[in-house]
């Protein structure tokens, strides 16, 4: 497979709209399997992603599930099917969920409580290894999109109707820690933390002074996030005044861990560390190599830029399947941004994003930049990268040094001169 000419197949009905047109504008297009760009140009493509989101719209159409486009859905469904099982289920999931489009978020929370509940729950009853392992890696395969819905739930104040507040407030408590995630923990890091400082240097999170191709420098990142992150976000909150944050993130996390360690010396030892400790030890490694990716390429001219120190993905894996995360950039523009407004939004300022010389790559998600970038594989990247505005002439090897140049470490003396 070629990165720079390949066309994943799996993409979601609006990334192969994004792709055809950012590659048309750069005359990349290969029409003889581009039959969309053929019928819409850039200005009837952003009004049909609008029409797509807009629940007045013929054009109308929700997230059912993450496999399928909704219209794909109905395909492979009977006529009886659909009229009497899906479409009372979405006529029905658009009156529990808060914005029409997100279906699959009830879809994801049905999922879940028949599935990954009952079997936690299970392990403590009757435990077994095989069972275990196969939990554990349930877990591992419902994390990335539980880990973007609870992204979603953070910033939308909930995903359901508001008459459902009761069991949308609740719901994290239980679903988080099978998850991997402590209570809150997450809000307050996020929401409260890494929003505020943007990946800057106050950022307990920033990449900014590692150097994002060395492995040591990852090994080092992680392991402070793994180990002393328990108290160093109640401390950050300490020394900006805001006591509270400081007092209810300490609180829900030690909170968390006690409960962890009375599961475990006096429930059931093993299966705790199946549901509870492996899952939280994957999760908090799973978060910062994602991070990592997310603001690896950090441009030294105005690394306070949210054009210039985050990145936009068309993939697969972040999009489909992870709510749109790959728009990583359109999401620190404006984190209140509902998931589904994101490819109109980057495609409506793509001029911005070029001008301010945004990197926009595809046929690759956020844990394989890193993987390629401790490899030091710029090559491939560069191959990935879809070129805007100068970099389109660019030629490979200077694409390739333009992001070496982005993932050098920022020193302490550096930032203060840059502010």
């Amino acid at each position: 497979m070629d990165p720079t000419t390949y066309k994943d197949p799996e993409l979601t009905l609006q990334d192969k709209m994004v792709v055809e047109v950012l590659l048309d504008e750069i005359g990349a297009n290969d029409e003889t399997t581009s039959p969309l760009q053929e019928k819409m140009g850039s200005k009837e493509t952003i009004k049909k992603l609008h029409d797509m989101n807009d629940a007045s719209s013929p054009d109308f159409d929700p997230t059912v599930s993450q496999l399928w486009e909704t219209p794909e859905l109905r395909n492979k469904l009977s006529p009886a099917i659909q009229q009497y099982v899906l479409d009372p289920y979405i006529n029905w999931a658009k009156t529990v969920v808060r914005v029409p489009t997100d279906v699959v978020m009830l879809t994801h929370l049905i999922l879940y409580f028949t599935t990954i509940v009952p079997s936690g729950f299970y392990l403590y009853y009757h435990f077994s290894y095989l069972h275990g392992i196969l939990h554990w890696a349930m877990m591992g395969y419902y994390c990335g999109g539980f880990t973007l819905m609870k992204h979603q739930h953070i910033h939308g104040n909930g995903v359901l109707a508001s008459k459902y507040w009761v069991f949308d407030t609740l719901f994290p408590y239980l679903l988080d820690p099978m998850h991997g995630h402590t209570w809150n923990s997450y809000f307050y890091h996020h929401i409260k933390h890494h929003h505020v400082e943007g990946n800057g240097e106050q950022d307990l999170s920033t990449t900014m002074f590692y150097d994002r191709d060395s492995v040591r420098d990852f090994a080092c990142y992680v392991g402070r996030f793994i180990f002393f992150v328990w108290l160093e976000l109640p401390l950050y909150f300490f020394r900006k005044g805001q006591f509270k944050y400081a007092c209810r993130v300490a609180f829900w996390e030690l909170g968390n861990y006690l409960a962890i360690y009375i599961l475990y010396n006096y429930v059931n030892a093993r299966a705790t560390t199946f549901v509870l400790i492996l899952p939280l030890t994957v999760m908090r490694f799973g978060l910062m190599v994602g991070n990592w990716g997310q603001h690896a390429f950090v441009d030294p001219i105005d690394p306070d830029s949210d054009y210039r120190s985050s990145i936009t993905l068309v993939d697969v894996p972040s999009n489909r399947y992870s709510f749109n995360d790959g728009y990583h950039t359109s999401h620190h523009l404006n984190p209140r941004r509902h998931w589904r407004d994101h490819p109109v939004a980057f495609l409506v300022g793509r001029d911005r994003y070029a001008e301010e010389r945004a990197l926009v790559f595809r046929n690759v998600d956020y844990i394989f930049i890193t993987v390629n970038l401790l490899r030091k594989n710029y090559l491939h990247l560069a191959k990935c990268l879809i070129p805007m505005g100068d970099q389109v002439n660019m030629t490979m090897e200077e694409r390739v040094e333009m992001l070496r140049g982005r993932t050098r470490r920022f020193s302490h003396s550096e930032m203060k001169k840059q502010n």
